[in-house]
């Protein structure tokens, strides 16, 4: 195990009913609030009214940034830099899943940063001020209300990109499971894939004597299994989204992780597919992941994927090589069971007429050549990006 600092602040309040603290815990920060969401769930779900009336009675001064993309854009991080400006915001409230959070995130920095804020994300890690930022998620996902990380887009420039800030931390994040509850089938199996995706990313590594986060990583794995098709067919089951927001945060906020050195190999295969596609996120994950599992099994990777086959998946088969494969196989039956399309021209990506590019990008802006759990280059990610433009099966 490496050595490692944690320290993991935000201040978490877990479970219903607790929006009446809301307006204690923005007034610890200042009067001037910026509201940042998406689409008009949180107005259909009548959480935005309530938010409005909360701020309003309490003294507080809301402004707005809507419409934030679900893979966030650039443009919305200028707005909000504009809006922040203007208006003198004290604290940033953003409301949503991990894209709205994200690009409040840049925001929050980009606000005391000299150049465009492109510019920022390009440099990939910001050590300077921030405006504070609460959250209410209402899309269990990425894991973003309690960690320093987030990802922005620049379509024009085929560029997605990940940054991480010191003081991107949520100061406070709500998260109420019954705020998930209308989530669709469709997003709640981004979701799912996208926490897995993130737990494998980290538990897929080379490091030695990383027990506790392997367990952790495992137990994660198994909860978010079990939970998801709970909430796929009775999405108002509360236990079950409770289960999978819990796993969502804990997976990304530096439990798992830490200790650990390595590439997040599917992540940066996936940028690429949604800076030139604008797919969704975890869908990708979920298509590409088996096939890159199957693509680097070999005699150094295989003790680790016989391990996720037979403490996650129960495989019982006494082969090892039979057995890691009829793990990877578990992967792709359940997402492929439970309703994910699994091929990329079921998310409108035909043909392999951008593979090329969207791999030297994916080399280009990761450590794919030196730190991953199997070295990838160019040829190995085409092929990768190749296996997933038809139907799978590896055992």
């Amino acid at each position: 195990m490496e050595n490692f600092n944690f320290n993991v602040s935000t201040d978490i309040r877990f479970g219903k009913d607790r929006l009446d603290e809301l307006p204690s815990v923005l007034n610890q920060f200042g009067k001037n609030v910026l509201l940042v969401y998406g689409g008009g769930s949180i107005k259909r779900s009548g959480l935005y009214e309530k938010i409005k009336t909360l701020l309003k009675e309490n003294g507080l001064k809301m402004f707005e940034l809507g419409g934030v993309d679900p893979n966030p854009k650039i443009e919305s991080v200028r707005e909000g830099v504009m809006l922040c400006k203007y208006h003198k915001i004290d604290v940033i409230l953003a409301v949503g899943g991990g894209s709205v959070i994200d690009c409040s995130k840049v925001i929050s920095g980009a606000v005391f940063y000299e150049g465009d804020p492109w510019e920022m994300v390009l440099s990939r890690r910001y050590e300077g001020p921030t405006i504070p930022l609460v959250t209410i998620l209402t899309l269990a996902t990425t894991g973003t209300e309690m960690n320093r990380g987030a990802v922005i887009s620049d379509l024009n420039a085929k560029q997605k990109l990940g940054i991480h800030g010191t003081n991107f931390l949520p100061k406070v994040s709500f998260l109420d499971p019954s705020l998930t509850f209308s989530v669709s089938k469709y997003q709640t199996l981004a979701g799912s894939a996208d926490i897995l995706s993130h737990l494998m990313e980290q538990y897929f590594n080379l490091t030695p004597g990383t027990e506790v986060q392997d367990s952790i990583a495992e137990g994660l794995m198994k909860t978010v299994i079990q939970c998801m098709p709970v909430a796929l067919h009775e999405p108002t089951h509360y236990d079950a989204r409770a289960n999978l927001m819990w796993a969502s945060t804990l997976a990304l906020n530096g439990l798992v992780g830490s200790g650990r050195k390595g590439a997040w190999s599917c992540h940066a295969m996936e940028h690429e597919l949604s800076a030139f596609y604008d797919i969704t996120h975890g869908i990708g994950l979920a298509i590409l992941t088996p096939r890159w599992l199957d693509y680097i099994l070999n005699e150094q990777t295989l003790p680790k994927i016989e391990r996720f086959a037979r403490n996650v998946w129960q495989i019982q088969e006494p082969d090892s090589m039979k057995a890691a494969k009829m793990g990877i196989q578990a992967l792709y039956d359940f997402f492929e069971e439970n309703g994910v399309p699994m091929t990329l021209p079921e998310v409108g990506i035909p043909d392999d007429r951008d593979f090329a590019a969207m791999a030297q990008q994916a080399i280009d802006h990761s450590s794919l050549l030196t730190d991953a759990f199997e070295v990838l280059g160019v040829k190995d990610v085409v092929a990768i990006y190749q296996a997933c433009l038809t139907k799978s099966k590896f055992i």
